[in-house]
């Protein structure tokens, strides 16, 4: 009788070579073990004491089913569950969110932004919050902060009240639909972005499993950097409204560093450690936001 183990082996290999990976899993044994746990209805924790536990013909028909259709729809496993998980935190998810990856859930946990903080941070702004988890990862990190999680589209909000209410946090998030910072009334002394970034190049060469996420979450313009801009020229226009005294912007960039830097050549940033590396995420200052922006003006 085929255990769990020789299940996920199986739908290892079945995987290898036919999927992309990148949505919370980074190989195809990880990838078909979350699938075939989570088809089987174990915690995704429990490979180890259930490894040899043997499995029906028909739940390998069912778990050799659900491989089959990531194969053939290329859709994310997080689709297919409906669940994701960020530091160990798990958050639901669906096609009218991007699943959620940011690297900005690590420096929440790991308090690597807490020096630029104090006991007078308490207004977050979580600026495209998607399904909501880093409004939700905020909280949970800064008991004392209430959070404002705003994203332009409806059905993401959706999916954001979802998973606020199965956290219990609902006295503390406020979804807001924003188009950028335009209805939204601050000042946040912590706004958080992972804005959509991914430049017109690389939108072209994307995995499938990646063009299955919304596009609107994702593409950028150009060079990656059009939502960024106009970000930043908001924060200037009316730094009062968005900005207090000292505040600052947690900003994900994923892979466009050269382009962010071309961008924006003057701008004072610090770049944040991370598991990837010290150039996906960025933190800058209301201070360096507005002296760049004088540098930039025209000299009489």
């Amino acid at each position: 009788m085929t255990t769990v183990l020789a299940l996920i082996e199986q739908g290892a290999q079945r995987l290898e070579g036919q999927v992309a990976f990148g949505h919370g899993t980074t190989n195809a044994f990880d990838e078909a073990a979350w699938l075939t746990l989570w088809k089987l209805g174990h915690p995704l924790d429990a490979l180890d004491e259930l490894a040899q536990q043997p499995v029906s013909a028909a739940d390998v028909a069912a778990v050799q089913s659900l491989i089959e259709t990531r194969i053939s729809t290329r859709k994310p496993a997080a689709y297919l569950t409906q669940q994701a998980w960020l530091q160990g935190v798990p958050f639901y998810v669906d096609e009218r969110v991007i699943v959620p990856r940011s690297f900005i859930a690590e420096v929440l946990a790991d308090g690597s932004i807490d020096a630029w903080l104090s006991d007078r941070t308490h207004r977050v702004l979580d600026l495209c919050t998607g399904n909501g988890s880093l409004a939700v990862l905020a909280a949970m990190a800064y008991p004392d902060v209430v959070v404002d999680a705003a994203d332009i589209n409806a059905d993401a909000l959706a999916v954001a009240r979802i998973n606020v209410d199965q956290h219990g946090l609902a006295d503390r998030i406020t979804l807001l639909q924003s188009d950028g910072l335009k209805a939204l009334q601050g000042p946040y002394d912590l706004i958080l972005c992972n804005p959509p970034y991914v430049n017109a190049q690389s939108m072209q060469a994307l995995p499938a499993e990646y063009r299955a996420e919304p596009e609107l979450a994702l593409a950028s313009g150009e060079d990656g950097m059009d939502f960024t801009r106009e970000l930043f020229a908001a924060l200037r226009a009316d730094p009062d409204r968005y900005l207090s005294e000292d505040a600052v912007v947690v900003l994900e960039i994923g892979n466009e560093r050269d382009h962010f830097e071309r961008a924006f050549p003057d701008l004072a940033v610090t770049w944040l450690e991370t598991t990837s590396g010290a150039d996906q995420l960025l933190l800058v200052t209301r201070e360096a936001l507005l002296l760049d922006h004088q540098t930039e003006e025209p000299q009489p």
